[in-house]
């Protein structure tokens, strides 16, 4: 099947009052991937995520999910999508299998056909499936959500911010889970603060910022965009004075002997920038690079985005 798991075509949203969330945003989800959706707090994510649930009304455009246009097909199109929010919504007095069953029966689910220990089993909830909700961790809770998108089998599964404020070892099972999803052909769309984890998680990555597309491009190239390259140097003698040189773009002193200089890697290598050193009568004992990651394409696009 070549059509992609979400499409979104010209969306525009505007609140009463004149508030623009969204501008006009296009682009498509492709089936089978883990695709992040980042952007700064306030920048339109979860607006356009509620547009897809059917909780928000969009004010111009289409989008359609699994082939189901969102307006043509709504029954259809919330079918195939899961949504884990970033707010911890179910009735505290009911217990996690109960929580899914009622969640199975709202979407129709035969009782023959649902999954609910293997659910509660997969996020490792099994044993907590007759507690009462309200007395589950909130890690717990935040699993219990994933389960709960995931009663009706969707196609797509889409997480907002679901590692907000758990611990490490609950974000890791979080996301050998997801991974476990994907392999079986879930698609997943992640918005997430945690930009290390989107680097490693995504397939390809969406950013928005002021409700409009600053970038949607595999997450390698995107990473690849970054020029910024840093290089800790170690030198031979304390430093009474702080080397300059057209190819250092910044440099910094760390410590007596430590300098760490910024340069740009598609004017000038290392190699270059290490000499530059040398020639200012140092001797280099040891040497760290720093590659740019996802942050700092993000910060500069963001940047650059709040700056037009």
């Amino acid at each position: 099947m070549t059509e992609a798991a979400i499409e979104i075509q010209g969306i525009e949203k505007t609140y009463a009052g004149g508030k623009r969330a969204l501008e006009g945003v296009s682009f498509d989800v492709p089936r089978g991937q883990i695709f992040g959706l980042l952007g700064p707090n306030g920048a339109g994510k979860s607006t356009l995520i509620n547009i897809l649930a059917g909780l928000v009304n969009k004010t111009a455009g289409r989008a359609s999910i699994w082939g189901f246009d969102i307006d043509a097909n709504p029954r259809n199109a919330k079918a195939s999508i899961g949504i884990v929010n970033q707010e911890i919504l179910f009735d505290p007095f009911f217990t996690p299998f109960e929580t899914l069953e009622n969640q199975a029966g709202l979407y129709g689910v035969p009782k023959a056909k649902r999954r609910t220990m293997d659910l509660l089993k997969a996020v490792r909830l099994e044993d907590k499936a007759n507690a009462y909700a309200r007395t589950l961790s909130g890690g717990m809770k935040r699993r219990l959500m994933v389960a709960k998108a995931l009663v009706h089998a969707p196609p797509v599964l889409v997480l907002d911010e679901p590692t907000a404020g758990v611990d490490i070892e609950l974000r890791q099972q979080l996301w050998s889970y997801v991974r476990e999803l994907n392999a079986q052909g879930v698609t997943v769309v992640l918005t997430t603060h945690y930009l290390e984890e989107a680097e490693e998680l995504c397939d390809r990555i969406a950013i928005i910022n002021h409700g409009k597309l600053i970038a949607n491009q595999p997450t390698r190239a995107l990473v690849g965009m970054a020029q910024e390259k840093v290089v800790e140097v170690t030198v031979d003698r304390d430093i009474a004075l702080t080397p300059v040189n057209a190819c250092f773009q910044k440099i910094e002193q760390k410590g007596d002997r430590v300098l760490a200089i910024t340069y740009q890697k598609d004017k000038v290598n290392a190699g270059q920038v290490l000499a530059a050193v040398q020639a200012d009568g140092f001797g280099i004992i040891d040497v760290v690079t720093r590659e740019a990651d996802l942050e700092d394409v993000f910060l500069n696009l963001t940047r650059a985005s709040n700056a037009a």
